[in-house]
């Protein structure tokens, strides 16, 4: 079968996208005049303003009469649930690793699932051209990951190129092999990863949804490549649950393949190729869809549990609904369950009140980008601090939390302040190694809610230069009690408008969160107190103005810049009696109860409590 199925993986940052648009261009499949974004594969606007890549893209190449399927996946562990699904549908991985930092968490967690499908990698270090590059030591790290996976003596013989994605070379000889083409990578993939271990045409039709997509004309389109049989348009079809168990019988509306970035419609598409389907309205991922006649499902992965939630609400602070047009609870409800359709890794969940959900995801970045997405379009939310979910233990129904590998590179004179801090936050330093260039590394197992609000002071504590990575874990005992924001908040007692003169007297008091000219209302936060509790101040009280002319040194008034507050890092400031106001133009912190008494009448009752 001149077919071939591959799946690029790497820890984030690495290189995937942009090998994937050099494949793209020496493989003809752009015109020579055609005007291609960088990163082509990274579509929607928070991709390529993050750099990141969120959801799994498929696209096709044609390389001297042989067509190959490449799956560019996410590198982020909020994403990781996509990452596996899609290992099962490819016979072969590049895996990519960059030349100066070498093999991270999210390259073991990709590697790990790959060699436990059976999957024979093809290691490609990537970036070569970096000042600091040491590719020759990044190869013998890779090699000893392989063995600390277990891999076999099959996967452990795996080829290795040395490669610059951005320049669009590879070469097996690094100091005297030609540095001009990607053509090295094509023939390995041709030679390397077999063609798809399917059954054939004549077989009914069989195909394991791995991926789904809400799309707004064809409905749910779900991914997958076919096991099985040959698919076409208006064929009666039904899908199956992983244990066996009928979903609904249909027709499908429509098949569409990968040709280069586009997706195009196909009259038929035969067994080993991937396609997305239409036509079905409640098959979801890991669903197996097949002919009638068809009575077992594909085995398939579960999708993995969510391990952090947050409540989404309406916004009712006093300046609700003069920056956004979508305000109601039934719009925002309308919106996630929308959500939940095209993205299986949420889950959403009506609260009593009505006006509120609950939202759990796989991390914070996620949760992250789904309000950033909605703010985007038009929605105002009030979004609560961010917790995570525990589990009880079957066996003695003792009470679980997630925990998460911590790898972190830095500077040596820092990671005196980094143990420390991670100590507080119940984490157990489980490895230390120096690095080079006086940068050591330190691997921590910490409790998912102790890193909750952690990054902001992490990269304090290191002048910036800190590198963290987090990866799920799995679960422990729960560790305790983890203090909270060590410092009080300065919040607003008035409505109104903030006042240079005042937010300059109140500037002893502590770092503030807004400039001057501001709208505030009575229980929003306006800046950080020193001290530990929380402090009703006036930002709206003016100089008085007197018929005395003074001299001139009190007529200007320089005020230090405010704390820029990112949603990010606002989700992770709050403390639990507090929420984040979100709207399309502003981010602004505030206390769940606007009124002092009120407030004061609920820490009392929660002290009793």
């Amino acid at each position: 079968m001149n077919l071939r199925n591959v799946a690029i993986i790497a820890h984030v940052d690495h290189g995937k996208t942009t090998l994937v648009d050099q494949l793209l261009k020496q493989s003809g499949a752009f015109r020579e005049n055609q005007q291609v974004a960088e990163r082509a594969m990274d579509s929607n606007d928070l991709e390529r303003e993050r750099g990141i890549t969120i959801l799994a893209k498929c696209t096709s190449v044609l390389w001297n009469e042989l067509r190959i399927n490449i799956v560019d996946t996410p590198g982020h562990a909020d994403f990781g649930g996509e990452v596996e699904r899609i290992l099962s549908m490819v016979d072969g991985v590049v895996l990519l690793v960059d030349a100066a930092e070498g093999p991270l968490p999210q390259t073991k967690f990709v590697l790990g699932k790959a060699l436990k499908l059976g999957l024979r990698p093809i290691v490609v270090v990537n970036k070569v051209d970096r000042p600091d590059a040491r590719p020759h030591e990044v190869h013998d790290e890779v090699f000893d990951l392989f063995a600390g996976l277990d891999a076999t003596d099959a996967q452990l013989d795996f080829p290795m190129l040395f490669a610059s994605g951005r320049n669009g070379w590879a070469t097996t000889d690094l100091e005297n092999g030609a540095r001009e083409t990607l053509e090295p990578l094509f023939a390995l993939i041709r030679d390397h990863v077999p063609a798809p271990r399917v059954g054939s045409d004549e077989e009914p039709f069989v195909m394991l949804a791995t991926t789904l997509e809400a799309n707004p004309y064809l409905g749910r389109l779900l991914t997958g490549r076919i096991q099985a049989g040959k698919v076409r348009p208006n064929m009666a079809i039904k899908s199956l649950t992983r244990d066996g168990k009928l979903i609904e019988q249909g027709r499908i509306s429509k098949v569409l393949a990968f040709r280069g970035l586009e997706r195009v419609g196909v009259e038929e598409a035969s067994a080993g190729d991937i396609v997305a389907l239409a036509g079905l309205t409640q098959t979801t991922v890991a669903d197996t869809i097949a002919a009638p006649e068809v009575m077992d499902a594909l085995p398939a992965h579960p999708i993995d549990p969510p391990t952090l939630a947050m409540t989404f609400s309406v916004n009712d602070s006093p300046l609700a609904g003069r920056e956004g047009d979508k305000v109601t609870s039934r719009m925002i409800r309308d919106r996630l369950y929308r959500e939940v359709e095209g993205n299986v890794a949420l889950r959403v969940r009506d609260t009593e009140g009505g006006d509120a959900f609950e939202v759990a995801g796989r991390g914070e970045l996620q949760l992250g980008i789904l309000i950033e997405t909605m703010r985007r379009e038009g929605y105002e939310l009030s979004i609560s601090r961010p917790r995570v979910l525990f589990k009880s233990d079957p066996l003695n129904g003792q009470r679980l939390e997630p925990i998460e590998e911590v790898v972190i590179d830095v500077d040596e004179e820092f990671s005196g302040a980094v143990v420390s801090k991670l100590s507080e936050r119940k984490a157990d330093l489980v490895e230390m190694r120096q690095g080079s260039g006086g940068k050591s590394r330190l691997v921590f197992h910490a409790p998912s809610r102790g890193l909750i609000g952690y990054i902001g002071e992490f990269l304090t504590d290191t002048r910036g230069t800190g590198v963290m990575n987090r990866l799920f874990h799995g679960y422990a005992p729960y560790k305790g009690t983890i203090n909270a924001r060590h410092t009080g908040v300065l919040i607003s007692n008035s409505d109104g408008v903030s006042v240079a003169y005042a937010l300059w007297n109140l500037e002893d008091r502590g770092p503030m969160l807004i400039d001057p000219g501001v709208p505030v209302y009575q229980g929003m936060i306006i800046g950080e107190h020193t001290r530990g509790n929380d402090l009703d101040v006036n930002v709206i009280k003016g100089k008085q103005l007197t018929n005395i002319r003074t001299t001139s040194k009190d007529e200007a008034v320089r005020l230090t810049p405010p704390i820029q507050m990112t949603l990010e890092r606002a989700l992770s400031y709050i403390t639990d009696d507090e929420l984040v106001e979100v709207t399309p133009k502003s981010i602004r912190l505030r206390k769940r109860y606007l009124d002092p008494n009120e407030r004061k009448k609920h820490q009392r009752a929660a002290a009793e409590a």
